[in-house]
């Protein structure tokens, strides 16, 4: 089977399972030029934004939250453990891979994806972690792309095999690699709320979703006042899995089944190509079934929610919706259900 990317937003649509072949695709009139992934590292979504009174994150809730879309149905459908989360969002595939670092990802990053596409230098692409397993995601094991195109990468203490790092050293890090560098796709990982959470310590993991909450705004701000991402940038957050639910094994300490804990977790975009002040209560994905969504000749993967927001079609323009597979049936009816929502909440 072919590895095939988006073009223009090959990063982002990598990002979000958006799969089309670059030498077919016709440049689309997106604003996006950059692309900056914020994985914060194991918080349940009970305690970000399923938390009615968002105590715990209200960064997102009063200042994000009017500048992009937040998906309230959002799931990792896979392995719920960090790499292979992590490996999803950055892959766009599902994937059973060693969770100590001792494997890479078998298919290709987005990091690898957009240096390959773009043919821009290595500091183009940044992968800047918490946690040192997580510098696999620079590379891939898959014979066409094993040590090929690989990122510039800052994980962990001193990269893979060295030990984990405070948030806030990934964070300052972060802002100095975007200012020196000027990457166009970046994924950064805050470990913080796992780590507390695996310790069994509620307060300390309580704080550290605060803590990352602060960091997301932090960082979103960075990137309005920096020439280079102002007005151009696709700012993602969100987890790489869920935690045990009260009540079942020992709670919010561990994750790692197909519990609803531990599969719901947060997602929120915002840009210049995505709606404000959208609150989206359709799933994020459907599995086991292939559906295109095409605007004339350009097309996108309709699995993900956010590649509809993104077609760049103007209300009223005529789409051509192509459904294939086992569930079918199904499928077209939760399009058609997402639409007739968007007219509803977004119509001019």
């Amino acid at each position: 089977m072919p590895i095939r990317y988006g073009k223009i937003l090959a990063a982002l649509f990598c990002l979000l399972a958006v799969q089309c072949r670059a030498e077919d695709a016709p440049k689309p009139a997106y604003k996006t030029q950059n692309v900056v992934l914020l994985v914060i590292d194991g918080p349940r979504f009970s305690e970000t934004w399923g938390d009615k009174t968002h105590q715990y994150v209200p960064h997102l809730a009063n200042d994000l939250a009017k500048e992009g879309v937040i998906y309230t149905k959002f799931k990792n459908n896979g392995n719920t453990a960090t790499n292979p989360g992590h490996a999803a969002l950055t892959t766009g595939r599902y994937m059973d891979i060693n969770n100590g670092g001792r494997e890479l990802p078998t298919h290709p990053t987005v990091l690898q994806a957009w240096l390959k596409h773009s043919g821009a230098p290595q500091s183009s692409a940044w992968l800047i972690t918490s946690k040192d397993k997580l510098e696999i995601l620079k590379n891939s094991s898959h014979k066409d792309w094993h040590d090929k195109f690989v990122a510039s990468s800052d994980c962990g203490r001193s990269g893979l095999g060295s030990a984990y790092r405070p948030d806030r050293d990934t964070m300052d890090a972060v802002l100095k690699i975007l200012a020196r560098d000027h990457p166009r796709v970046v994924v950064i990982n805050l470990m913080e709320p796992d780590s507390c959470g695996h310790g069994a310590d509620w307060k300390g993991y309580l704080q550290a979703i605060k803590d990352c909450d602060a960091h997301a705004w932090n960082l979103y701000q960075f990137l309005q006042k920096d020439p280079f991402y102002a007005e151009k940038t696709a700012f993602i957050i969100s987890n790489d899995h869920g935690r045990h639910p009260d009540g079942l094994f020992d709670g919010f300490v561990s994750h790692g089944d197909d519990c609803p804990g531990c599969k719901h977790i947060l997602c929120f975009a915002a840009g210049p190509d995505f709606n404000k002040n959208v609150v989206l209560d359709t799933p994020g994905e459907q599995i086991d079934v292939a559906v295109t969504i095409a605007k004339g000749e350009e097309q996108i993967n309709g699995k993900s929610i956010m590649a509809l927001l993104m077609l760049g079609a103007q209300y009223k323009t005529p789409l051509r919706v192509t459904v294939d597979g086992d569930d079918a049936q199904r499928a077209a009816q939760a399009i058609e259900e997402f639409f007739s929502k968007q007219e509803e909440d977004l119509t001019p």
